[in-house]
């Protein structure tokens, strides 16, 4: 009998490793998924609020997850910022003052362009696999697609906001489908829906994300993608502060 249980035991502790290894490797393979080796996209931004909303257009270039550009082409008193983030740092190029102004780590947590995404949010693009620990809860349908529930636990030297992020990510297709986002006395703060799957180029990805704040009705932010491709070619020098000020 001691025999046949010792060896149950180890596999039994194997699976869960597995399914650590597994959880953190879901999570990698969806960050990967929507980032590439780089990547170019046109999109829009609505900022919904009680009483008005308004839309903001843009183009996006990134490399990795050093490095990555917004240039805002739309409306017209925002058109022409741009924004860059080069590891951990951020700029904003604003042509009516023709300043380059660094982002200090201060504003970090402040809203971007009166949305309801984060300076931080462009910042940190790889920390949800870099900057937490991950478990597998369990497996929910979402959207009509099988999906793996995921919660992330902050790592104890983190730089993070959050204590808690579950998400739900597409079975064998690795894209983010929701995301939930709960302060440290575990209430739920943000909630992140994408929806409308479209194929870009060698991937399908949902190409609408509604971030909405939980805490303060009727507010919302749609942002659309309608061209985004994958793996570009594109260097680290095109990410400069000179750079910035020749976009268009």
């Amino acid at each position: 009998m001691k025999k046949f249980i010792f060896p149950f035991l180890l596999l039994f502790v194997s699976l869960l490793q597995a399914q650590q290894e597994s959880a953190t490797d879901i999570i990698r393979k969806a960050n990967d998924l929507v980032n590439g080796r780089s990547n170019e996209s046109v999109a829009a931004m609505t900022i919904v609020r009680p009483k008005w909303s308004r839309t903001v257009s843009m183009k996006s270039w990134s490399l990795g997850t050093d490095y990555y550009m917004i240039l805002i082409t739309g409306p017209a008193q925002d058109k022409g910022q741009v924004f860059l983030k080069r590891d951990q740092d951020m700029w904003n190029w604003m042509p009516n003052i023709s300043r380059v102004i660094k982002i200090p780590p201060s504003m970090m947590g402040q809203n971007w362009m009166g949305s309801d995404f984060t300076n931080n949010d462009l910042v940190k693009a790889n920390s949800i696999v870099e900057d937490y620990t991950h478990s597998i809860l369990g497996r929910e349908t979402v959207q009509g697609y099988d999906c793996y529930k995921i919660q992330l636990r902050p790592k104890p030297d983190a730089a993070v906001v959050w204590d808690k992020i579950i998400v739900w990510v597409a079975k064998d297709k690795y894209f983010m489908l929701q995301s939930e986002f709960y302060d440290e006395d575990g209430v739920l703060v943000s909630k992140e829906v994408q929806t409308d799957v479209k194929r870009f180029g060698d991937r399908e990805l949902p190409s609408k994300m509604t971030m909405t704040p939980m805490l303060e009705k009727g507010k919302k932010t749609v942002l659309e993608f309608q061209q985004m491709s994958f793996n570009v070619n594109i260097k680290p020098d095109f990410f400069s502060q000179q750079n910035m000020k020749t976009l268009h």
